[in-house]
C-alpha cells in the first residue's frame, strides 16, 4: 500500500460512529509516515499529528514557529499512508479569524478528519508549560464558529482545546467549554487537567465527546486507558510518546558508536532491514513493477 484507498470522507463518517461507541479510542502520535503505518499494525484507532512533534522534527520549539503549509504538508504525508483517522494540531489556527477560515480549508484537503484549535494568544506555547496567555472566550467563540462554518465536509471534527485550566481555574475551563459548544465545536479538548477527580469532573460537566491528553512529564496524572474509558472519555492521544521512544533510541545508539567507534554494540537494539521492508510492504510494488523485488533477504538483516 503506498496510498491509502480509504478516502478521508469515509474516514470522517467511521470516525463519528467511532466516537458513540463507548469505547475509549487511541491516537498516537505519529512523527513520520512509518511511524503512522506501524500505529496502524498493532491496532490502534487512529493517528494523532501534534504540533510539538511537528515543530519538533524541524528542530524548533513549541512556540508557534511553524507554518500552515509546513505543518499541512507533515499531516498529509501522514494521512495519506494509513487507511485510519488521523488528527492534526492546528495550535491558534495561524493567526485571526480569517487565518482561521484558511487554515480549515487547507486542512481539510490534505486528508485528515479533524483538527484542535487552541484558546491561546499568538505566538502560543505548549499547554504544559507555565507562561501561557489566553485569547478571551468571546474571541475563541467566533474563531470556533468560523471553523465550522469554512468547513465543506459537515462530518470534518473541529475541535476546540481549552488551555484555561491552568491559569483560570477548573470552572472557567468548564465554562469555556460549554461557550466552545455553543459556537459549535464537536468534540472538547481539556488541556493539562491535574488529577482523575478533574478528568471525571469535567466529563460530568460537559455533554460532548471528550479527548484527553495523556503526554508524559507533564501537569496531568497520566491516566489508564481502562480509567479514561471508565470515566466516558471518548478519544486518548499520546502525542509525543514515539518521538520520545525513537530520540532516546537515537541518543543511546550515537553515544555507544562514539564510544566504540562501530556500530556492532547497537545492533540488537536496531530495526532490522527485513522488517524495514514488512512494514513498508515491499512485495506490494510488485503489482506495478515486478523487476522492485525480486530479491531475497536473510532472516538477520
Amino acid at each position: 500500500m503506498i496510498i491509502s484507498k480509504k478516502t478521508p470522507q469515509q474516514k470522517r463518517i467511521d470516525l463519528r460512529s467511532a466516537l458513540k461507541s463507548g469505547k475509549l479510542l487511541e491516537f498516537p502520535g505519529a512523527y513520520n509516515p512509518m511511524v503512522a503505518m506501524l500505529i496502524e499494525k498493532y491496532g490502534y484507532d487512529g493517528v494523532y499529528c501534534s504540533g510539538a512533534v511537528m515543530a519538533n522534527s524541524l528542530g524548533l520549539a513549541d512556540i508557534g514557529l511553524t507554518t500552515l503549509t509546513e505543518v499541512t504538508q507533515f499531516a498529509g504525508n501522514v494521512a495519506k499512508v494509513t487507511s485510519l483517522p488521523t488528527i492534526m494540531d492546528v495550535d491558534t489556527g495561524f493567526g485571526e479569524v480569517m487565518n482561521v477560515v484558511r487554515t480549515i480549508q487547507e486542512v481539510e484537503n490534505i486528508g485528515v478528519v479533524g483538527c484542535h484549535l487552541e484558546d491561546q494568544v499568538n505566538p502560543k506555547r505548549c499547554g504544559h508549560l507555565d507562561g501561557v496567555q489566553l485569547v478571551s472566550r468571546d474571541e475563541m467563540v467566533i474563531k470556533l464558529k468560523a471553523a465550522v462554518d469554512s468547513r465543506n465536509d459537515d462530518n470534518f471534527l473541529v475541535i476546540a482545546r481549552t488551555d484555561s485550566r491552568g491559569l483560570e481555574g477548573f470552572d472557567a475551563a468548564v465554562d469555556r467549554a460549554k461557550a466552545y459548544v455553543d459556537a459549535g465545536a464537536d468534540m472538547i479538548f481539556p488541556e493539562a487537567m491535574k488529577t482523575e477527580k478533574e478528568f471525571e469532573a469535567f466529563r460530568k460537566a460537559v455533554n460532548v465527546p471528550l479527548l484527553a491528553n495523556m503526554t508524559e512529564f507533564g501537569k496531568s496524572k497520566l491516566l489508564t486507558r481502562k480509567e479514561l474509558e471508565n470515566q466516558g472519555y471518548n478519544l486518548v492521544i499520546y502525542p509525543v510518546t514515539t518521538q520520545r521512544l525513537a530520540m532516546y533510541g537515537v541518543e543511546k545508539g550515537l553515544k555507544s558508536i562514539k564510544e566504540n567507534g562501530s556500530v556492532n554494540a547497537v545492533l540488537e537494539i536496531m530495526q532490522t532491514r527485513s522488517r524495514l521492508y514488512e512494514i513498508l510492504n515491499y512485495p506490494s510494488y510488485n503489482k506495478f513493477d515486478d523487476n522492485l523485488y525480486n530479491f531475497k533477504l536473510n532472516i538477520k538483516d
